[in-house]
């Protein structure tokens, strides 16, 4: 690798940690405005969406800077398009945050009721996702990343979970099926972020070990052998 190249790749890092980081924050803040039913933090979050994408399309078109005057090959090639495929995870993050954000609004002018699932816990789960994500990129952690992409199946069971028991409460109060109904939306979106979360950790394992983890599972090194 050239020098030049180097640091083309150094700053590319850079800007993808920036924006994993702009985006946890959004989720954090979309996650929070739904708890508290804080209608101006949701709005924020809602507003910031725009700096995402504005992100994402800049750390796009640096990477097919860099594959159009370098030409890597290898680990170089494997980064960039492992951040390629990343940066499109995080942009849809963020579009999920704000998908959260927008049920804050609705949830605030209902009364509110006790939600017949674990929802902190999941939240949590999410968000713990995306941060071991993102610091398994940092850190080229393959142990963190397979962490992440094994909480993935608790968040698919939570989530499956709560239909259950929320069809069950609504079937003995009617009146709150409304209220439900957005928490239910909320929990589907958090459920496609662990997917992206996901989908993250194993592009950090693919970039690392030449492993394509999706659909069961290539090994390429073993492949070349």
């Amino acid at each position: 690798m050239t020098r030049h190249l180097q640091r083309e790749v150094n700053k590319l890092k850079k800007q993808i940690i920036k924006l994993g980081k702009v985006v946890g924050e959004n989720l954090d803040d979309a996650i929070c405005s739904v708890k508290t039913h804080d209608v101006k933090l949701s709005r924020k979050v809602i507003d910031s969406d725009t700096e995402i994408d504005s992100m994402e399309v800049e750390i796009e078109e640096e990477c097919l800077k860099l594959m159009a005057l370098h030409q890597p090959v290898a680990i170089d090639l494997r980064f960039i398009v492992a951040a390629l495929k990343m940066n499109n995870d995080l942009e849809r993050i963020g579009d999920l945050a704000v998908n959260i954000a927008e049920q804050t609004e609705t949830l605030s002018e209902r009364k509110r009721v006790k939600v017949p699932f674990d929802f902190d816990t999941m939240s949590e789960k999410v968000q713990l996702m995306l941060r071991n994500s993102m610091k398994a990129m940092l850190d080229m952690d393959i142990a963190l990343a397979r962490q992440v992409c094994k909480a993935d199946d608790e968040v698919d069971e939570i989530h499956v979970g709560m239909y259950t028991k929320v069809q069950e409460v609504i079937g003995k109060h009617p009146g709150w099926t409304d209220y439900l109904i957005r928490y239910l939306s909320v929990s589907r979106y958090l459920e496609r972020i662990a997917d992206h979360a996901t989908n993250i950790a194993e592009d950090v394992i693919y970039l690392v070990d030449g492993e394509i983890t999706r659909h069961g599972g290539v090994d390429l090194k073993s492949k070349s052998k």
